[in-house]
């Protein structure tokens, strides 16, 4: 029996601005997405049976099964090229939760590629992309991997030229924030700035690091900072241990710092483990970096 199996990566929000409300209630968004060395593993074979079978580590991940965004993609793929056969996926989950980070639409990005490959269809990454937008704004960008300006709602996407290498300490604290939450208390036309996207862009053109930290920025941390000040400390304490920046990702909570060097982010990570340890505040802390190989997730 085949056996695919596959790491489905998470990515973080190098800048994250949003424009405005749509009349659809989506909002237009412009955003520098980055996949990162930090992974969800997947396994996926074929039954004879036609039914989609998932199997996770963590019983309490799994929730609504029919909510589940691997199962939706699954089923989709069913669906849309009529395949008669079953599958059977087991996920160990290593990416927070409820993170800022993609870790589901990556999970489902990743099944749209396997099940591609395991059933033969032949589909190219391009049109696995416009098919996934129906589940998800960041699933688009999942399949695609690597560096992107994403704009629209998140699905026009833009490949840009990968960041010079740098190690990444990413901090999810114990919290969950509901990304709807965020943008039904983020008040556009209140902003006093907005983040430098094209600059970001261009900084990245030119491989220029200092310069890709100088523009990181996340207009979304006026509403979950705002309400959970511990992103502001693990912020403030990256920054004191020697990151060039650090910004949250996503709607939150978790929050990424860009270091030149390995040592001075494990350093940085002892600390706030300490930090953490004293406020008695569980987190999720690692130190991983930027992941451009698009081609290397399967084996």
């Amino acid at each position: 029996m085949q056996l695919l199996q596959y790491k489905a990566r998470a990515k973080v929000n190098l800048a994250l601005d949003v424009c405005r409300r749509l009349e659809n209630g989506y909002h237009e968004i412009r955003t520098v997405m980055q996949t990162v060395n930090i992974y969800d593993e997947l396994e996926f074979c074929k039954r004879r049976d036609p039914d989609i079978i998932l199997q996770v580590d963590s019983k309490d991940y799994l929730g609504d099964l029919e909510n589940n965004l691997i199962f939706r993609a699954a089923k989709l793929m069913k669906e849309q090229y009529s395949i008669q056969e079953g599958i059977e996926i087991h996920l160990k989950k290593n990416i927070p939760v409820a993170a800022g980070m993609a870790g589901g639409s990556t999970d489902a990005a990743t099944t749209m590629i396997a099940m591609n490959e395991l059933f033969g269809l032949s589909r190219s990454r391009e049109q696995l992309m416009e098919q996934a937008v129906q589940l998800g704004a960041d699933i688009p960008f999942c399949v695609l991997g690597g560096t992107a300006l994403a704009e629209g709602i998140g699905e026009k996407l833009t490949p840009l030229p990968a960041p010079p290498h740098a190690a990444l300490l990413v901090v999810k604290p114990d919290i969950m924030v509901a990304t709807k939450w965020v943008y039904e208390n983020l008040h556009i036309d209140k902003l006093k700035r907005h983040p430098d996207i094209d600059g970001l862009v261009k900084a990245l053109q030119q491989e220029n690091l200092a310069g890709i930290a100088q523009h990181m920025e996340n207009v979304m941390e006026t509403v979950t900072a705002k309400k959970y000040p511990i992103i502001m400390k693990i912020k403030s304490r990256m920054l004191e241990r020697g990151a060039v920046n650090a910004v949250m990702s996503g709607s939150g909570p978790s929050v990424f710092g860009i270091f030149t060097k390995k040592e001075t982010a494990k350093a940085a990570e002892t600390a706030i483990r300490q930090m953490f340890d004293e406020t008695k505040i569980k987190a999720q802390v690692q130190v991983t970096e930027f992941y451009n190989d698009t081609k290397g997730d399967i084996g």
